[in-house]
């Protein structure tokens, strides 16, 4: 994704909440280090994923995606 904007959204939401890698993984059914590989842009996640996180944090896919602000 363009300058990762996804995956600094996405490490920022899990540091506000407090989660380490692992229990956001856990939470979202992944494991750790695909968090990993979201946050440093070296994978992107598929849909399904994309709105589970969304839904998760109770944001926009749009704001994920960094389409829209918070």
């Amino acid at each position: 994704m363009l300058n990762n904007v996804f995956g600094r959204n996405l490490q920022v939401l899990r540091v506000q909440s407090g989660l380490s890698q692992r229990k956001l993984g856990e939470n979202l059914g992944v494991c750790n280090q695909t968090v990993s590989f979201w946050e440093t842009g070296q994978r992107e996640p598929n849909l399904d994923d994309l709105v589970k996180i969304a839904s998760y944090f109770s944001v926009s896919t749009d704001y994920l995606l960094g389409l829209e602000k918070y």
